[in-house]
């Protein structure tokens, strides 16, 4: 899974998937040469077909996707036997055709959530492998990659994981464990298997038409990004996950689980230095200082001496094999680790409280005002995400600075103020009591939907982007390429249709509220994070298309902004008032159940959760009508100032023109 999914993320960010003009004119010329040569033999055995067009594809990019094709079916394979041999062992059947067995397996994958997620990983890495060889377009591919990372799923969701305290940070812990994996040791795989023809073209004399040496080092250079970010995110959510199942020290340093935990973490620190070298030594010498430093290009360094070349080749896959080496160890110790008993029960007590029983953990404190900013029950892949994005927001801003531009510091402010409000939401107060009262879960939503995302377009994250990244010249997709891509793209001019902005934010609250999506959002960690995703998302799109500076494929008028605004109040208020004199309970069997006594009912907690809707929908709202209304006075005066100077310049010419106009059908009328 790993090699394939990597594959198919190299080929969409890393690898060029086109030749150049020149390369392609040459490579032509070289297949037409060929053909003609072998003219009687193709002629002999193609009787009337016509001759094979020459293929522009990049050579590294067309090996990259045989490299994902071949994983891709060897994942499906290996998903469909560890399906079946699950079953086997759990079940303690050996394997069988016989009505019986099937029967029994028929109903693993129906009913058992370990078969299920079994099942979902054979479906996601057969259609995983049917897209692979069908789609050749960077586009389309990286819609594949997004596919395959979505295998990580089922497999964070089974094992310890799914079964053991704090379930929450369990599963997204191990979540970011599993991507880091796949990105660090699949992108390693791909680049070890490439290697041939990696090193043709730095060594070849012809590999200088298509890039030669320069790629080489963009290839490994970006590796060694993704890579960077990856061990990072290994070694954090392998505390995280490490710590759920250890408490003392005494159990991490005399239990089995314990002592695979320490072997694991010498093996990833030996070859975090590895990868280090890899960067700060090998890497430069291969291709040269990074352009843009002030350094000689990478082609010249690379390829001035091309016995040094090769021996820097050389080492370098050396210490690629030792890394796949090591790597695969650690990945064996993390599956036997899969199957080994952690020190820490992963059974429920026998006085587990109904609050414990439905979500996982037991019941808050009765919510008070401090309450809700004092607790907090980290939500690390929200976490991760958070911290991602300041990292990047920040550095982005100190990258223009050093470059002689500004960047305002408020947008800075407001985006970054952004991003508490989300971690707050999703980690603090209104997780936890989200969870178990409809008034805490509200406030959660509206939260997400309103608050958060009017702060983070107001910090202008794209604007940004565009200005701190730099744009790619050798036929890849980077971040910007890719940022341009969705901005300009069809997707991307239907969701930000004001209409379909407005309808989306403001028809999920009925579609989430009144369908048994709110029941699949308590019950299922991952209907919980899709709805994070989805409410922030939608409230992000909404707030982007009413005052965000950001670019757009169209922008409404500002009185059409407005008139959405007031009807999306209307709306809310519409909802609102619903639910604050429903006597119908929402959810029943999840809010009647979770057993608090803080001295009011579900139903009297849902009516408050409504009125709360009112208020943290409307003062947001508000809010917004307000910024889009001064935003359209500033508009009004900045048109009012160029259109003085086009006066300045002309003369008033236009306005002369206008009333020498009016004067001659005066003159006429009055000779009539």
């Amino acid at each position: 899974m790993a090699t394939a999914v990597a594959a198919v993320i190299l080929a969409v960010v890393a690898v060029p998937s086109r030749l150049g003009p020149r390369s392609r004119q040459r490579r032509a010329e070289r297949a037409e040469k060929v053909r003609a040569e072998r003219a009687e033999k193709v002629r002999a055995e193609h009787a009337g077909a016509s001759a094979p067009s020459v293929s522009g594809e990049h050579p590294l990019y067309t090996r990259t996707l045989q490299i994902a094709g071949a994983a891709s079916v060897v994942w499906t394979v290996a998903a469909v036997a560890v399906l079946v041999l699950s079953y086997s062992a759990l079940a303690g059947q050996p394997l069988s055709a016989d009505e019986t067995f099937s029967a029994g397996f028929l109903g693993y994958v129906q009913s058992i959530s370990t078969g299920q997620a079994w099942m979902a990983m054979v479906v996601i890495a057969a259609v995983f492998a049917t897209l692979v060889f069908a789609v050749r377009s960077p586009a389309g591919l990286f819609f594949v990659a997004v596919l395959g990372l979505g295998g990580i799923v089922p497999m964070a969701l089974v094992g310890h994981s799914g079964s053991g305290d704090d379930h929450s940070a369990a599963v997204n812990s191990l979540g970011l464990h599993l991507l880091g994996v796949v990105v660090w040791v699949g992108g390693l795989v791909v680049l070890a298997l490439l290697s041939p023809e990696i090193r043709r073209q730095a060594t070849a004399l012809t590999a200088r038409e298509q890039g030669g040496p320069e790629i080489v080092g963009t290839l490994l250079r970006r590796y060694s990004v993704l890579a960077g970010l990856a061990i990072g995110t290994v070694a954090f959510s392998g505390v995280v996950n490490a710590a759920l199942r250890i408490e003392t020290l005494e159990q991490l340093l005399t239990t089995p689980y314990g002592l695979m935990i320490v072997l694991k973490v010498g093996a990833i620190l030996g070859l975090g230095a590895v990868g280090w070298m890899n960067r700060s030594w090998i890497i430069p010498r291969l291709a040269g200082p990074h352009e843009g430093a002030g350094a000689p290009s990478s082609s010249a360094s690379a390829s001035t001496d091309p016995a040094r070349t090769r021996a820097v080749t050389g080492l370098l896959w050396q210490l690629v094999l030792v890394e796949i080496a090591v790597m695969s160890a650690v990945i064996g110790v993390s599956a036997i680790l899969g199957r080994t008993s952690p020190p820490v029960s992963e059974d429920l007590p026998p006085d587990a409280t109904p609050a414990r029983i439905l979500t996982g953990y037991d019941l808050p404190p009765e919510p008070t005002l401090g309450l809700w900013f004092s607790q907090w029950r980290f939500d690390w892949l929200w976490v991760a995400i958070i911290v991602f994005l300041a990292a990047w927001y920040l550095h982005s801003m100190m990258r223009l600075r050093r470059r002689g531009d500004g960047w305002p510091v408020m947008r800075a402010a407001s985006f970054l103020f952004g991003l508490t409000v989300l971690l707050w939401v999703t980690s603090g107060g209104p997780a936890i009591y989200g969870m178990v009262l409809f008034s805490g879960h509200m406030i959660q939503h509206m939260t997400l939907t309103m608050v958060a995302p009017m702060f983070l377009v107001l910090g202008s994250p794209v604007t940004l982007a565009m200005r701190a990244l730099t744009s790619r010249t050798d036929g890849t997709r980077g971040a910007r390429e890719w940022i341009l891509w969705l901005v300009h793209s069809r997707f991307s001019r239907v969701v930000t249709h004001p209409v379909v902005a407005a309808a989306n934010f403001a028809g999920s609250l009925v579609l989430f509220y009144y369908t048994p999506l709110f029941g699949y959002a308590l019950e299922y960690h991952v209907g919980h994070e899709l709805m994070n995703v989805h409410f922030l998302l939608t409230g992000y799109i909404f707030a982007l298309v009413m005052v965000g500076h950001d670019p757009l494929p169209k922008r409404p008028a500002h009185a059409i902004r407005l008139v959405m605004l007031l009807a999306t109040m209307a709306f809310h208020a519409f909802i609102a008032v619903g639910l604050s004199g429903s006597e119908s309970l929402i959810q029943a069997s999840w809010f009647g159940n979770i057993g608090h006594d803080w001295g009011f009912s579900a139903i009297e907690d849902q009516q408050r959760g409504g009125e709360l809707m009112w208020g943290l929908g409307e003062i947001p709202t508000m809010l917004l009508a307000v910024i889009a209304a001064v935003q359209w006075s500033r508009a009004d005066r900045r048109e009012m100032v160029r259109e003085d100077r086009e006066a300045d310049r002309t003369g008033d010419a236009d306005l002369q023109e206008y009333n020498e106009m009016f004067a001659r059908m005066a003159e006429r009328d009055s000779h009539r």
